[in-house]
C-alpha cells in the first residue's frame, strides 16, 4: 500500500495597507466581536467582497425566448399577498 504525501501548506504573502486609525479601530472592534485576528478578519471580509463582484460579474446565457420571458417579468408590477405584507411591515430603521 503507498501513501500519498500531505499537500504542502500554501504559501502566503504579505498584503499591506495604509488606513486611518478610525477604520482600524472600527475592524479591531469588529474582529474582536467575531474572536478573529484583524488579519483573519480582512482576509475573510476582502475575501467575501471578492466573491461577490466575480459573481456579479457572471454571464448568464440563455435563448431568446427565455430571456423576453424574463424581461416580461421584471416589467410586470409586483402584487400579491406576499407583496403587500412586505410593504407594509414596519423597517427596521423607523420609529
Amino acid at each position: 500500500m503507498s501513501s500519498h504525501p500531505s499537500p504542502p501548506h500554501p504559501q502566503t504573502c504579505a498584503v499591506n495597507l495604509r488606513v486611518r486609525d478610525d477604520i482600524r479601530d472600527l475592524i479591531d472592534r469588529a474582529a474582536r466581536a467575531q474572536g478573529k485576528t484583524r488579519s483573519d478578519f480582512m482576509i475573510d471580509a476582502s475575501r467575501r467582497a471578492a466573491e461577490e463582484s466575480l459573481v456579479d460579474q457572471a454571464l448568464v446565457r440563455v435563448d431568446p425566448a427565455t430571456y423576453e420571458q424574463f424581461l416580461a417579468v421584471l416589467d410586470s408590477p409586483p402584487g400579491g399577498e406576499g407583496f403587500e405584507r412586505l410593504m407594509a411591515a414596519k423597517k427596521p430603521w423607523q420609529d
